[in-house]
């Protein structure tokens, strides 16, 4: 496949009722298998690493990795600034080569959310024009981690009507709603015992009231059939990020049990890239409308 604009891989997954995956990653491991993966199933993808993965990684750094894996792969690779929550680091990610700035200004009121991220639009699109925005609204939480219980504080799912006037009045290019998933997992849903459930209706209504690009936030964890059915009435990008760092834990645990002596990462990590490598690989399948062969 050759390098194309993000918004035409888009464009072409709207077309016909595919998405994007998005993973995020926060160390060399991940980034290394959603390409290698993405490489061997010749597809697009985005990557993300949200403002925690950027104080880590380095922001012109992570914009570093994801150019020369482009430019050295071929492969279309996007980049994206997850969750950016200041003007200031949105322009930051947009001055470093980020390919999109998802600003979320969800925690706050209707009204605070369209003034922000309309800035936002502003402030980016000054700097380059070609970068896509999303805007997100309704309170899905912020922590992609395991959570004893459902959170208490989010968000009612997103209306037509809300979305309409949120796009119309930011003009974002991307929209990520409300539409029944929590970022993280529960508990329960480790075992398989719980999932989230997404309002199909809801991903279709909004979708003929934007006609946007739309994004599922916090993927993990959401039936297979629920999340193609999803995209299928008008989501673009599914983001993944908590499945991978459990597989990530479980490949170094694994590691450690099978060599208890080993101190060489480039000796431990393998373990780790093969088992994220599984779960990239069934994700990307179930986006394309394939079965995922792992859970």
């Amino acid at each position: 496949m050759s390098i194309r604009g993000l918004r035409d891989a888009l464009r072409d997954a709207d077309q016909v009722h595919t998405a994007l995956g998005h993973f995020n990653f926060s160390e060399l491991v991940v980034l290394k298998a959603v390409a290698a993966v993405t490489r061997q199933l010749d597809l697009p993808v985005l990557v993300g690493v949200s403002e925690s993965e950027r104080e880590f990684v380095g922001v012109r750094q992570a914009a570093a990795l994801v150019k020369s894996i482009r430019e050295d792969s071929g492969i279309s690779i996007f980049l994206n600034a997850d969750h950016t929550h200041s003007l200031e680091k949105a322009v930051e990610a947009a001055r470093a080569g980020f390919d999109m700035i998802v600003f979320d200004a969800s925690a706050h009121g209707f009204d605070e959310n369209v003034t922000a991220t309309r800035r936002a639009v502003e402030a980016v699109k000054s700097i380059n024009a070609e970068i896509l925005v999303e805007g997100e609204i309704g309170y899905i939480g912020t922590s992609s981690a395991i959570h004893s219980a459902l959170p208490s504080d989010l968000s009612p799912l997103t209306t037509a009507e809300e979305a309409r006037q949120f796009v119309d009045a930011t003009s974002v290019d991307v929209l990520a709603p409300a539409v029944g998933t929590m970022h993280g997992m529960l508990r329960s849903m480790t075992s398989g015992k719980e999932r989230k459930h997404l309002d199909i209706g809801s991903i279709a209504e909004i979708k003929a009231a934007t006609r946007s690009f739309l994004t599922l936030h916090g993927g993990s964890g959401t039936e297979v059939a629920e999340v193609v059915s999803g995209i299928s009435a008008g989501i673009n990008v599914v983001h993944i990020n908590t499945e991978l760092r459990l597989a990530w834990r479980q490949g170094l645990e694994d590691a450690f049990a099978k060599h208890p002596q080993e101190i060489a990462p480039y000796h431990l990590l393998p373990s780790a890239y093969e088992v994220v490598s599984e779960v990239v690989r069934s994700w990307l399948l179930a986006f394309r409308g394939g079965a995922r062969a792992v859970a």
